[in-house]
């Protein structure tokens, strides 16, 4: 039988670069198939996805080679028009694919495009707003739903179609860990349907323990094509890939066991650890406990003092409910909580974004609403999701000044202040570039800068990692842990547990409006239950602690704990 998808020496290079994007890609799926494509940013991992539906060669501009064909027909052969119903593409940049009024016709305008008969019509409709759980928003608009609910929105557009070939780029950027899950269980679902074929584009390796196969780009070339659990025991191949290894499998890879026993799980790893007669020293778990307890007692006097917040958006939801959360200078914390819980409402109260329906938020002692935005942007610095949504400027050094320039600074005062942010985000002698020629990871850091440049005592950084590949990721934490350590508080809202596990202090867990969590990151990841409730998991590493009875925030602290017996 021919092959659902068949690449052979696909090579592809974009108008105006010099690097081809991909360089002899051969691969087939079968139908049926469930297949994640991994790899670094700027693998060409999002150039596979478009090369699959016909946008190349026929919309995008650039040289390709090779062939792609699709049910055995080529995509050179038809137009973009003909693939869509057969290739379902949900882009990296989900937000551009939305564009209706209300999400019930986000959802029809493909099938209604394909002529589907309205009853028809209104089942699909019903049933993928069921599947990704956005059931009872058929009337609100795309633009009011959090950044998690448009991309289950924009899956469930592309759903709604009923494609032979789902290709989801990056599908779960914007969702709390339950909703990761929930879109792997939807790729559960359609796999148990032998007539769709699944290919994801995917940085969590957690997410993927389920998958047929994995793929492993780089640089424009397969470097990896093999079964999906031998591809997650392989630490130093994911590892020279920019992809996070499963937490688990790595602990047990640096205590030396060889690649085909390396456990993939919490369950998997806690049978072993048995097995083997290892345990865990309560002395040196110890001493882990009083280190969070003495760097609890260096911080300083509060800086952002909330009390009652209630919060209600003019359509009448309330967003917060009675909030109550001090924030300490020289704070690490992290706000977590699922999509649409209040979470980047309640930190858009600290710099006067929002501004309290009840209750209070003092900054430095006195009211937001008595201090204004500038003087606000003053103390507290606030980094958006996207950094797209901040970035205007034609140069990068224009965007890192236009805060100090707003505040009418002298000339000598506003290079010295530029130079110092991009010093900081280790971009120097950056500052001539166009910032939208970089790379997202890079935004991020122009992003960043234009915030530091002000030189704000409490920074907020909204989804800081989103995007960004784990080499990425882990650069962007550690400019993040080091501003923290020179004096700077810093307050992250992110779905990524490990990087809070890892380098936040604090923190709080926001569910319905409401604070139902907070203390130490190791005290609230203890709490596995109640993180559930809230639609949060703790990552493998802490599961697998809690397990064994003591939480740990790493693999470096499970490593430090682990005592082998004899």
């Amino acid at each position: 039988m021919e092959p659902e998808v068949s690449v052979k020496g696909l090579g592809y290079r974009y108008r105006g670069q010099q690097k081809p994007a991909l360089d002899g890609v051969d691969l087939e799926v079968a139908e049926g198939e469930f297949v994640v494509v991994m790899g670094p940013s700027g693998a060409g991992k999002s150039t596979l996805c478009v090369a699959l539906n016909g946008l190349i060669p026929h919309f995008f501009r650039g040289r390709m080679e090779g062939e792609v064909r699709v049910g055995g027909r080529s995509t050179r052969e038809g137009r973009v028009g003909e693939f869509a119903q057969e290739v379902g593409l949900v882009f990296q940049d989900f937000e551009a694919q939305l564009f209706s009024t209300n999400v019930a016709l986000e959802v029809a305008f493909g099938p209604e495009n394909f002529a589907v008969e309205h009853d028809e019509m209104v089942r699909r409709v019903e049933s993928v707003l069921r599947q990704v759980r956005l059931e009872g928003f058929e009337n609100r608009t795309p633009a009011t739903l959090s950044g998690g609910q448009k991309q289950r929105l924009a899956i469930a557009s592309v759903l709604a179609i009923e494609p032979r070939i789902l290709c989801l780029d990056e599908p779960t950027t914007d969702l709390d860990p339950v909703g990761k899950l929930g879109i792997f269980e939807i790729a559960e679902d359609l796999k148990d349907r032998d007539d769709v074929t699944l290919i994801v584009v995917e940085h969590e390796t957690e997410e993927t323990l389920d998958a047929d196969r994995i793929i492993v780009l780089r640089e424009g070339k397969i470097v990896a094509d093999r079964p999906a659990r031998e591809v997650l025991r392989d630490v130093d191949l994911l590892e020279e890939s920019s992809v996070m290894p499963l937490q688990v499998t790595r602990f047990f890879h640096e205590k030396g066991l060889w690649q085909g026993q390396l456990p993939l799980t919490p369950e998997e790893g806690v049978a072993e650890f048995k097995r083997r007669g290892w345990r865990v020293d309560p002395g040196r778990h110890k001493e882990l406990v009083e280190a969070d307890v003495k760097r609890e007692e260096g911080y300083g006097e509060p800086v952002i003092e909330v009390e009652g917040l209630t919060y209600r958006y003019p359509n009448g939801v309330v967003a917060l409910e009675g909030v109550d959360l001090t924030v300490r200078r020289g704070e690490f914390l992290a706000v977590l909580g699922q999509n649409g819980s209040g979470k980047t409402t309640l930190v858009k109260h600290f710099n006067g974004l929002l501004k309290p329906t009840e209750g209070s938020v003092r900054v430095g002692g006195e009211e937001t609403t008595e201090q204004g935005l500038r003087r606000l942007g003053q103390t507290v610095g606030y980094v958006f999701q996207n950094p797209d949504h901040q970035i205007f400027s034609d140069t990068v050094f224009d965007e890192v000044a236009f805060g100090p320039k707003i505040r009418e600074m002298e000339e000598a005062e506003i290079e010295e202040r530029v130079r110092e942010a991009l010093a900081a985000v280790g971009m120097e002698g950056r500052g001539d570039e166009d910032p939208f020629g970089l790379t997202k990871g890079e935004r991020q850091r122009v992003a960043v800068a234009s915030v530091l440049a002000v030189r704000p005592e409490v920074l907020i950084l909204d989804e800081p990692t989103t995007g960004l590949d784990y080499a990425e990721q882990r650069s962007m934490m550690d400019l993040v842990k080091n501003l923290n350590e020179a004096g700077s508080t810093i307050i992250v809202v992110t779905h990524t547990m490990w990087v809070v596990a890892e380098y936040a202090h604090r923190a709080v867990v926001v569910r319905d409006g409401k604070v139902t969590l907070s203390g130490t990151v190791r005290n609230v990841f203890a709490e596995e239950d109640e993180l559930r409730d809230a639609a949060l998991r703790p990552p493998h590493i802490v599961s697998f602690g809690n397990a064994l009875g003591y939480t740990v925030l790493s693999v470096e602290e499970m490593l430090r704990v682990t005592e082998e017996e004899g």
